[in-house]
């Protein structure tokens, strides 16, 4: 097999991976903070992850794979500022914040179903780890930390290359960290926030800095070193955002808790550290702030499976920004069924897997996960007719246990997702077309093509000498 290599953020550079033991590769991924539902450039994280995983199972490795639940911590500014957005969405909808987290939790995973994208091995989440997040700030409070009427916060100056991973040194001008008062430097950040007085959160607990919640920082330092610490794991990962802030904080904390600042200035944690680049949508639906964003029901309501955009994101490399459109969905949708479509045609015998093409798929996932050159092989091994049936469909398998598309699964007929404004059933759809075959088969053309424009104006696709007969129209 070729060797694989993955960009590391830490060094901007493509570097050579193996497990640190040669056996299983530990991995952390930054979960969602569970206040709403995830939008889909959210969900591009999870599909790259995803990819990452399969990647090294497809490599021989196991993987012990981490996500965290962000339930408590984050605030409306990803640095110190701000209410935190789970105290906030439950003001919000008047319900009680375990059970806003609860159903956003549950919204999640169900995406995440959707989407074909394998469970990680822990979900850890954070409220059911504040013992230990008030231990480790113990911890590292008297060396690295200092209190303010707000609560303890983490001084950056206490540890070395603060912001290596950003590649910043100042915050001079830096919009996204909002000033405190009390903070000795702008990008000090709080490792635990006293409630203000007079003023109960629901979700509270007593520490030996007074009764609050931990910073958001604080979860994933604690979480990835209990679940795959305590030497350096493997590979850590998130959206490219978490590389500005929330990533170079939690290389802090983990410095200072290892202790190991004179005699390893280089310690982060993590060996790697990984990160997919944005979901770009050019009508600004793609952000939570502004409202009416994007979500993977939104496009299953309009009947897009879900499998399509994992497809729209294989087709981009993750570290690529990747443009979202109705166009971009549409034509991943067409694929996608392209793609049943020649498997379906394979039929069902399974032979052997061509080397050949397992070769190239192997050296484009070992290329820093090349998605994009891996579905040209893809591509190019179902049309390859110097390979029998079987041993197309046994390639295939392969193929689809490293990029998680199900076409060995997958019927043309599933892919056929009911709109939810739809107005017709499918055995009236059905009846329909049956009538139209008896007009034409009457010669009564114009009749058929009366019934052809009723179908079309209700959003059916008529498909005349497919099997299928007919497809929901797309509008997106």
């Amino acid at each position: 097999m070729t060797s694989l290599t993955l960009f590391n953020s830490l060094t901007r550079s493509q570097e050579a991976f193996a497990p640190s033991d040669g056996k299983t590769a530990r991995v952390y991924s930054c979960g969602p903070t569970v206040y709403n539902f995830a939008h889909l450039g959210n969900l591009r994280a999870y599909v790259f992850t995803d990819t990452l995983r399969r990647t090294l199972l497809f490599k021989g490795w196991d993987v012990r794979h981490v996500i965290n639940i962000t339930d408590v911590g984050h605030l409306t500014s990803d640095a110190d500022a701000g209410e935190d957005k789970m105290e906030l969405a439950a003001a919000g909808l008047g319900k009680d914040i375990w059970e806003v987290a609860a159903f956003y939790t549950a919204a999640f995973k169900t995406n995440l179903k959707d989407l074909n994208i394998v469970d990680p091995t822990v979900w850890s989440v954070a409220t059911d780890h504040i013992p230990e997040m008030i231990a480790f700030a113990a911890k590292i409070a008297d060396r690295h930390c200092y209190e303010i009427e707000s609560g303890l916060y983490f001084d950056v100056t206490t540890v070395p290359d603060y912001g290596r991973l950003a590649r910043s040194v100042s915050d001079e001008g830096e919009s996204r960290i909002d000033p405190v008062s009390g903070k000795r430097n702008p990008q000090d950040f709080a490792i635990w926030r006293k409630s203000p007085p007079g003023e109960q959160r629901q979700m509270e607990w007593d520490s030996p800095w007074g009764r609050g919640a931990p910073g958001w920082h604080l979860e994933c330092s604690v979480m990835s070193l209990q679940y795959l610490g305590p030497e350096p794991f493997d590979i850590h990962t998130g959206g490219i955002d978490h590389r500005e802030i929330h990533h170079p904080n939690e290389i802090a904390q983990n410095q200072a808790y290892c202790d190991c600042t004179a005699e390893q200035p280089g310690f982060t944690g993590a060996r790697f550290w990984m990160h997919n680049n944005f979901l770009v949508d050019r009508t600004g639906k793609m952000s939570k702030s502004g409202g009416g964003f994007t979500t993977l029901r939104s496009l299953i309501d309009v009947g897009v499976h879900p499998l399509a955009y994992r497809l729209l994101c294989l087709t981009a490399h993750y570290r690529s920004e990747l443009e979202f459109s109705g166009e971009a969905v549409g034509a991943a949708l067409t694929r996608l069924k392209r793609l049943v479509m020649g498997a379906e045609k394979l039929g069902m015998d399974m032979g052997t897997a061509s080397q050949m093409y397992l070769d190239r798929l192997d050296a484009a996932l070992s290329d820093d996960l090349n998605t994009p050159q891996a579905l040209v092989t893809l591509d190019e091994m179902l049309a390859d007719k110097a390979l029998s049936p079987a041993d197309r469909r046994a390639t295939l398998a392969r193929f689809d246990a490293a990029l998680g598309l199900n076409l060995t699964r997958l019927s043309r007929a599933e892919l056929r997702v009911r709109p939810v404004a739809a107005t017709l059933d499918e055995s009236a759809i059905e009846a329909k077309l049956d009538e139209r075959k008896e007009a034409r088969a009457a010669r009564d053309f114009a009749r058929s093509d009366a019934i052809r424009d009723e179908l079309i104006a209700v959003g059916i696709d008529v498909m005349d000498g497919d099997p299928l007969r007919w497809d929901w129209k797309v509008s997106l």
